[in-house]
């Protein structure tokens, strides 16, 4: 495997355990907030608006090295 390729991989992987976490998609997760309804300080939404651009970042990244890999090949 290639460096490039090894990144791609690794940037996938971390894109894809990034998104499990912020759905809440690993184990034991249930399907609604335990209390029934969910305020949302502004803090908790500024930190999750930066996880979210994080995982954009990630997953642009991953795509890009995708694509350089394959006009590698």
């Amino acid at each position: 495997m290639t460096g490039r390729r090894r990144a791609a991989c690794a940037l996938a992987a971390l894109a894809s355990a990034t998104a499990l976490l912020l759905t809440g998609c690993g184990p034991g997760a249930s399907a609604g907030p335990a209390g029934g309804t969910r305020s949302v300080s502004g803090s908790d939404e500024a930190t999750v608006k930066d996880m979210q651009q994080k995982l954009d970042d990630a997953e642009s990244a991953a795509a890009q090295a995708d694509s350089n890999a394959t006009q590698d090949n």
